[in-house]
């Protein structure tokens, strides 16, 4: 109980870590996810949403950079 307790403590937690943001635009597709046109269009609009919050994102920080 008390190992369990101490490993959480010194864990490490990296918040800026997007290496799954970034993987999701390039995976292999994968044989047995179920082929759905519900699902297929959920992944497209994820992508899309991501995409469009990046570039919001991008504009704000330089609009914020120009300005200083």
């Amino acid at each position: 109980m008390k190992n369990q307790k101490k490993d959480r403590k010194t864990e490490k937690v990296n918040y800026f870590d997007f290496s799954e943001v970034l993987t999701y635009f390039f995976r292999k597709k994968d044989p047995s996810r179920p082929k759905n046109f519900n699902l297929k269009a959920m992944h497209i609009i994820n992508k899309i949403s991501i995409l469009m919050f990046l570039f919001a994102l991008i504009v704000m920080i330089t609009r914020a950079i120009l300005r200083a």
